[in-house]
């Protein structure tokens, strides 16, 4: 019994679980256990969007130092932008909103690759200026845009079963997707073998360039998938859609436990960094914590965290 305690214990998931918790009862207490349905509820819908990015920037973290797409937000919105206009409000054009949305996300992601192979560039600086160009693409094509999503698309965005998001249900599924890539695919051993050792990857036969390729894709593709979905949960497309998702998807992946090294990644970490995070800005605004502090709040909060990990990562 020591030995499974001490081995879930080691568990770098755990600890996001267990301070997620810890806030919600300080919240819960605070308000005398009135809303503490509502804020699980919450808390679990608005996690499901952070997990979607959180696993697209995991996957990027995951090939070892300097790995990041700063792109996430822009995608989103771009995603968001063109699925509302192809869809017009209609039922039947569902499902190619999500192709275009998917398919804007894979374009993305295919040229923040291409910037990062072809002027050798830093992935950080190759996202970094591609989500330029792609949030200048977003407002040129969705500026006055103001168009619902179709009916069924929001109704799904928004429904629950007793209490839980279906949609978050469907996530946790898509994490599990993941997950298993991550952990029992040929792809997944290349991408943990890339982040552990680039050069020993390649002298192994890793295809280094394809597997990067695909890497960053997937990630920008979920960020598809995200602006499509939060275009049916907040009753259409905005231009500001992506901004909280920058620093949420790499907290995500800190919190979450997996490596800032690459080489190690954490699935079960993310949702339990998710309802983290948002469950720290609700504790502040219960409090009565301006936006100011929030932030400033926050922003600690990941910077302990970094510290932490980066410890553990050289001591491991």
């Amino acid at each position: 019994m020591t030995a499974l305690l001490r081995r879930l214990i080691a568990k770098p998931w755990l600890w996001a679980y267990g301070a997620a918790a810890v806030v919600f009862l300080i919240t819960v207490l605070f308000t005398g256990g009135r809303s503490s349905g509502e804020v699980a509820s919450a808390a679990l819908t608005f996690a499901t969007f952070y997990v979607i990015v959180g696993l697209g920037q995991m996957f990027v973290v995951t090939l070892g130092p300097g790995n990041v797409d700063l792109s996430i937000p822009a995608t989103i919105t771009l995603a968001g932008a063109v699925a509302t206009k192809v869809m017009d409000t209609q039922d039947a054009m569902i499902l190619p909103g999500l192709a275009v949305a998917l398919a804007c996300g894979a374009a993305v992601g295919a040229f923040n690759y291409g910037l990062i192979l072809i002027l050798r560039i830093p992935p950080i600086i190759a996202t970094l200026s591609s989500s330029f160009l792609v949030q200048s693409t977003a407002i040129a094509y969705g500026r006055g845009l103001r168009i619902k999503p179709p009916p069924r698309l929001a109704d799904f965005a928004t429904a629950q079963f007793h209490g839980v998001p279906i949609l978050a249900l469907c996530v946790i599924a898509l994490a599990g997707a993941m997950s298993v890539v991550l952990h029992r695919t040929v792809y997944g051993a290349w991408v943990t073998a890339i982040g552990q050792n680039i050069r020993a990857a390649r002298l192994a036969g890793v295809d280094v360039g394809v597997t990067r390729l695909a890497t960053y894709v997937l990630c920008a593709a979920l960020a598809g998938l995200c602006g499509f979905l939060l275009s049916g949960f907040s009753g259409g497309s905005s231009l500001s859609m992506g901004e909280e998702y920058l620093l949420t998807s790499i907290a995500l992946v800190v919190i979450g436990g997996s490596s800032v090294a690459g080489g190690a990644s954490n699935v079960p970490g993310l949702w339990g960094a998710a309802l983290f995070l948002f469950l720290v800005v609700t504790m502040l605004n219960t409090y009565g914590f301006g936006a100011g502090l929030r932030y400033l709040a926050t922003g600690f909060i990941i910077i302990g965290v970094i510290v932490a990990a980066s410890r553990r990562d050289r001591t491991a």
